[in-house]
């Protein structure tokens, strides 16, 4: 079993403590609720009711090739865009005030092929709480095809990763659903974590949502279609959904400026800086200024507000962010943050093939 990492400073220094006072202050004095709001709700409801209308015209219309390849990258799109702005928040129970559909929203991601029981643990539990750290963030274990830091094994492969990567990353969406869930299903593990062991309802409802996405997604669709054109227009709906969600979440971690702390102490297993400052640390912004970009990914380009306060829905990202840098400012703790998208993508490969080559 392996040894999780503690700490400094549990209960926080005073950076922390005067950051989350004046951040509450801020819905006190402005009386909004940390959660989400109509927008959010009207973008949820338009993004589900696109994907359905694409399915059904796909599938029962079968539209011309080209329409039916647009409307497949389409579909990738809007499946990322579910998973950023509506399964995500709904996961930190951040979508709504309402416990009920907060689940509704976190367990769409069932819909989509991916199970929430496992993202759960993955994400929530261990991404959130040792974020960067080599052994314990499953989001920077994608070893042997990978290096994101210097305490794993380098391969003379990884000379070439900050060029072959971006192929790798169009093929996570088919690796969560078809491999990397059922893994962590069999082990009960999330690396070498152990996960919370699962009731009988748990375990229904993981293989009732992959029988239903696989029927869905692969069974009906090959028997309306055939087999060649579902499989040309799957492989192009998952790997455009695969290619955006990782740039978006490895452009929050894995880029030049953050780090990636080691363990210390007689037992290997102290982190030297208290919770918040490592989050600081290893999270970064991109494109802050960019509405579009704020819109499609669901706040998700606001990681460092997002790490800090997981239970604030992104909509409030923007407006946190002002208190956020300016008590960094303060006491003097780093905020990493990149104004345009193609400064993140370029550090983010510049990191990769330092890691190939250092």
């Amino acid at each position: 079993m392996a040894i999780t990492p503690k700490f400094k400073n549990l209960n926080g220094t005073d950076f922390y403590k005067e950051l989350k006072l004046r951040v509450n202050n801020y819905f006190v004095e402005t009386n909004k609720k940390t959660t989400g709001n109509f927008a959010l709700y009207l973008k949820a409801i338009l993004f589900w009711v696109l994907y359905v209308a694409l399915y059904v015209h796909l599938i029962f219309f079968t539209p011309p090739n080209w329409i039916a390849l647009l409307e497949c990258l389409v579909m990738g799109g809007i499946t990322a865009g579910i998973g950023f702005n509506v399964m995500h928040d709904g996961g930190h129970g951040s979508f709504s005030g309402s416990a009920f559909w907060n689940k509704i929203a976190a367990f769409s991601v069932n819909g989509l092929g991916a199970s929430m029981l496992m993202w759960m643990n993955k994400h929530n539990i261990i991404h959130h709480t040792y974020t960067n750290i080599d052994g314990m963030d499953d989001d920077i274990e994608i070893k042997p095809l990978l290096r994101l830091c210097e305490s794993q094994k380098k391969y003379k492969v990884h000379r070439f990763q900050h060029i072959y990567v971006w192929f790798l990353y169009t093929l996570l969406l088919l690796a969560w659903v078809s491999y990397t869930d059922f893994t962590k299903y069999f082990k009960q593990k999330v690396g070498e974590i152990p996960i919370k062991k699962f009731s009988k309802f748990d375990h229904f409802a993981f293989w009732a949502a992959k029988v239903f996405y696989f029927f869905i997604m692969v069974a009906l669709p090959i028997y309306k279609v055939g087999f060649l054109p579902w499989l040309v227009g799957f492989l192009v709906l998952a790997m455009f959904a695969g290619l955006v969600l990782s740039v978006v979440f490895q452009l929050a971690h894995t880029v030049e400026e953050t780090t990636f702390p080691v363990p210390v102490g007689k037992n290997n297993n102290e982190i030297e800086n208290e919770w918040a400052i490592h989050q600081l640390a290893t999270t970064a912004n991109f494109a802050t200024k960019n509405k579009l970009i704020c819109w499609l990914v669901g706040g998700l380009n606001f990681q460092v507000e997002h790490h800090l306060f997981p239970k604030i829905s992104h909509i409030h990202y923007p407006a946190i962010s002002k208190i956020i840098k300016s008590t960094c400012e303060e006491f003097n703790v780093k905020y990493i943050e990149f104004k345009k998208m193609r400064h993140a993508l370029l550090s983010h490969s510049l990191h990769l093939r330092k890691m190939g080559r250092a």
